[in-house]
Parts: structure tokens; C-alpha cells; sequence
């Protein structure tokens, strides 16, 4: 027996302080388009075997793949499997892959075929009466953004969107949600016109990883760090997104977009919001949107675009102790791309909290290392009763939350150093949370999946917040298109001198992770 409050489905027999018992999915299923891409493999499929497998997901849950090949379900069955056991997070188990694989269909076609749309429809409806899914389907759209708007038309077309009286029906899409902001809004009112907007979930999976949502915890529920949080203590904040990879064979997708569209519009303009962001009345959607739309609104560009933002481009190197290609010779770019695969910019946000305070957002391929992370900087003491020579190695304190590899929080602050004289330096404190909590961090498409099934909309990005992300970038964008190229960095570095530069001008320095 269940019941529905808002078309979410609710345990009757939950009591609600129990915090024993996981949230758990209701009857559901889930349709992947684009299943054979790379994200699907390594990814969600493997995501939702986790889910499974932790007792998440409902008996009966049904997963639906549509693509352009020639398979049958027993196929497809094998595909799933194949990418669970080379990806997934948690051990495999054959009795949950048995119960998942039951539930397990695969529909052929291309994406304006109405017979294959047909297909999936009769899909649906046949899933439902045998696995009692009480005709709730998420469909993720793991497809190139041109398809989007094809899609959710065919979508509307053949009855899929609509969903049956008590029942929910939901669109999960990923980014890039468009290229800049008009069509942005396009695509927005395109995909509106099919689902209402508390329908559709749009995939940042950095606000599904928990070291971001402990950005909420350790300001919120912390009396420690909140007092300090603001312009009369805090010197400057950066945001650094750092990979030690080139495009791969991303081609295709990459170029055009560059670094900037592809990390700095969403998930670090999103890390910035959730980092300045004042207290939301609670921890629902409506209350964290309010919120980080106020910090979105108030975000102003430097006057000089040229002084303080700064794109490059990775030249050949050496990473890893092997021989790496400049993004020039890579298969698929033509020699003459402008295409930044670094970016850096400084931005401030213009409210009584954080007026003066500059935040430095950076993100590049082919970087030191692999590395995601917040760091606030704090400003120096205004006065020091030690020697200059005594506090010549001491830096500025600061608080680092590192979103990945190695999730956690670092202190670093001034501590003498033993023996007879007063030398101080740097020193940092450090919390793990491989090495604080016995249970391992899920992974964030589990999470953000399973927020779909339920209906929990607190980590998507909503569409204001898309386009008023839009409307910092686009004139970063413009200047761009008309000022030279990026400039080159040698792959293994840390960016190009400009940005070294770009901070030197500010008398501050880049973090080395």
C-alpha cells in the first residue's frame, strides 16, 4: 500500500524520525536515450546497479534503453551487465542482477521515428502492467543538445510525457544547456512546452558529489565558520577545476565550446553560488534557488575583460612520464582552433557580504593534476607583534574544501615551530572523508538519480539559474571572439603566464593544489 503527496510516492509506514532507513524509490522506471554513449555506460547504468544493489530502487523498477542499433533486450541485458562489472562502485551480486535484468527492455530506432517511439510506448505500457511501475518514467536524455528539442516533441507525440492520473512523468537532461543565452532560452521554452518546469531535471552531477553539499553543512550548521565568511575577514576565494587529461575523443563535442562553456557556466558558477550564498530558510529546492539566484544576480564582470580574464590553449608536453599532443594535433581539431581548453576569470559579487572580495574561478585540461577545490583565502592579520624575519614562511590562512580526488577539508594556519627560537610557518589540518565516516561516498549519478525518482529537485540547477549563469559568461564570450587567441601552456603546467599575471596584478598568487 502506498500513497502520493504531489505525485511523490510516500511510505505510509515510514515514521519520519527514523533515520535508520534510506529514502528509497517508488514504483518507477527509467528510459536512457543515447544508452550506448560513453556517459551511459560508465556512468548511469552503472549508477543504477549501485542504487539496486544498496536497496535503493523499488522491486519492479524497469530500465529502458533506446538507441540507433540492432538489438535485442538479451543484448542490451549484456551491454548493462558488462559496464556493471567493469564500472560500478559497489560488488557484483547476482541475485540483484538477475531481479534488475528482469525489468530490462531495449527499443531500436532513430530519434524521429515515430514507429520506434511507438515501440517504446507499447514498451512502457506492457512494463507497467508487469512490473507495477504505476506509470512513473524518467526519461534521461544522454544525447548530443541538437536532439533535445526532437526528443521531447516525440515525446509529446506518442503520449509518453503525459502521465497517467496519481503517476509522474520526468525529463533529466544533461548539459551543455545551450551555448550561450539565447539559446539558452530556447531551449528552455522548446523543452517547456513538453514538461513543466518542476518536470524537468537538469544534470550537474558536481552538486551531486558530497563535498559540495557539505559546503551547506560546514557553513550552516557551524557556528566556527560562518562569523568569518564575509568581506570584513576574507581576502579573496578560488575556484579551481583542474584535469589531467586532453579532449580524448571528445572532438567532436569539445571543440567549439572550450573550457569556459564547458565547466565555468555551470559547475563552477554553481560552486560560487553555494560558496556565497546567504542562509536558505531550508533545505528544499525553492529555499536553495531563491538563494543562489541572488548571488547569480549579483555577480559583475571586471571593466577590463582583457586584464582580468585570461584563455588558453595546451601546446605539446610531457604527463605522466609520457609524451602528450598539443589540442592542435589532436585527431578531429583543425589546426587553426580558437578553442580555449583553459580558462580563468576573476569576478566579484556586488552585496553587502561580499563587496571588494574578488573570486578567482579556473578550470583547464592537461593541468598538474587532477584536482576540483574551494579554497577561501582569509586576510592577513592587521597587525603582527613578531619579527618580519620570524613570519617570513608564513602565507594567509585558509579553509580548502577539495570536491575531488581526495574529498575533504583543509585548515592551513600559522603555528611556531619547535625550538628556541620564534619561527612560525604554515601548518594545515586536515579531514578525510575516507578517513572520517565508514561509509564510502556515493557515487554522484547515484544520488542524482535517485533524487529523480523521488522527485527531489534540491541539487538541479533550475532555468533562471541556467540563464542568469548565461548572462556572466556570454560577454566573457563576446571579448573573446574578437581578441586574439588563447594563449599556449605547455601540458603538464598550470595554465599559461597570463594568469599567473592576471593575479600578480591583484599582489595575489594562483593555490598549488
Amino acid at each position: 500500500m502506498s500513497a502520493t503527496t504531489a505525485g511523490r510516492w510516500v511510505n505510509p509506514l515510514l515514521d519520519p524520525s527514523d533515520r535508520r532507513l534510506p529514502r528509497i524509490a517508488g514504483p518507477s522506471g527509467l528510459v536512457i536515450f543515447g544508452v550506448t554513449g560513453d556517459l551511459s555506460r560508465k556512468k548511469l547504468m552503472p549508477a543504477v546497479y549501485d542504487l539496486a544493489n544498496r536497496g535503493l530502487l523499488p522491486p519492479g523498477f524497469s530500465l529502458v534503453g533506446f538507441a540507433r542499433r540492432d538489438w535485442a533486450d538479451e543484448d542490451f541485458a549484456q551491454i548493462v551487465h558488462d559496464a556493471v562489472k567493469e564500472h560500478a562502485r559497489t560488488p557484483f551480486r547476482e541475485e540483484v542482477w538477475r531481479q534488475l535484468a528482469e525489468g530490462m527492455r531495449f527499443v531500436p530506432g532513430e530519434f524521429d521515428d515515430d514507429q520506434a517511439f511507438k515501440t517504446l510506448r507499447e514498451t512502457v505500457d506492457a512494463l507497467d502492467a508487469a512490473r507495477g511501475t504505476s506509470g512513473n518514467f524518467a526519461f534521461y536524455l544522454s544525447v548530443p543538445p541538437k536532439f533535445f528539442p526532437t526528443v521531447v516533441r516525440q515525446l509529446k507525440r506518442h503520449g509518453l510525457s503525459d502521465a497517467p492520473e496519481g503517476s509522474w512523468r520526468r525529463a533529466v537532461i544533461e548539459k551543455p544547456f545551450g551555448h550561450d543565452l539565447a539559446s539558452a532560452k530556447e531551449l528552455n521554452q522548446v523543452v517547456h512546452e513538453v514538461f513543466t518546469p518542476d518536470q524537468v531535471f537538469r544534470i550537474d552531477h558536481y552538486l551531486g558529489k558530497e563535498t559540495v553539499q557539505n559546503i551547506l553543512a560546514l557553513r550552516f550548521a557551524n557556528q566556527m565558520f560562518e562569523p568569518l565568511w564575509n568581506r570584513s575577514y576574507v581576502d579573496h576565494v578560488q575556484i579551481t577545476m583542474a584535469e589531467d587529461i586532453g579532449i580524448g575523443g571528445r572532438a567532436g563535442y569539445y571543440d567549439g565550446i572550450g573550457a569556459a562553456r564547458d565547466v565555468i557556466q555551470n559547475h563552477l558558477l554553481q560552486l560560487l553560488a553555494l560558496t556565497a550564498m546567504e542562509e536558505p530558510a531550508g533545505f528544499d529546492a525553492e529555499s536553495l534557488v531563491a538563494e543562489k539566484l541572488k548571488v547569480l544576480k549579483a555577480v559583475r564582470l571586471p571593466a577590463d575583460l582583457g586584464a582580468h580574464t585570461v584563455r588558453g590553449q595546451y601546446a605539446a608536453g610531457w604527463q605522466g612520464g609520457e609524451p602528450v599532443p598539443g589540442y592542435l594535433e589532436e585527431d578531429g581539431i583543425a589546426p587553426d582552433s580558437r578553442t580555449d581548453t583553459y580558462a580563468a576569470v576573476k569576478l566579484e559579487v556586488d552585496n553587502r557580504r561580499w563587496a571588494g572580495v574578488p573570486f578567482y574561478l579556473r578550470t583547464g585540461k592537461r593541468l598538474g593534476r587532477r584536482v576540483t577545490e574551494i579554497a577561501v583565502v582569509f586576510q592577513r592579520a592587521p597587525h603582527s607583534p613578531f619579527d618580519t624575519s620570524d613570519t617570513q614562511e608564513l602565507g594567509q590562512n585558509a579553509l580548502v574544501i577539495r570536491v575531488q580526488p581526495d574529498e575533504g577539508i583543509t585548515v592551513r594556519f600559522g603555528s611556531k615551530v619547535p625550538g628556541t627560537s620564534m619561527e612560525i610557518r604554515d601548518v594545515t589540518m586536515d579531514f578525510a572523508y575516507g578517513e572520517s565516516f565508514t561509509e564510502e561516498s556515493p557515487e554522484a549519478y547515484e544520488r542524482l538519480i535517485l533524487d529523480v525518482l523521488l522527485g527531489d529537485a534540491n541539487l538541479f540547477p533550475r532555468t533562471e539559474e541556467v540563464e542568469e549563469s548565461w548572462k556572466i559568461l556570454d560577454p566573457v564570450e563576446g571579448y573573446w571572439d574578437t581578441h586574439g587567441t588563447p594563449e599556449q601552456y605547455t601540458a603538464g603546467t598550470w595554465g599559461p603566464k597570463a594568469a599567473d599575471e592576471m593575479l600578480a596584478r591583484d599582489g595575489r598568487s594562483w593555490r598549488r593544489p
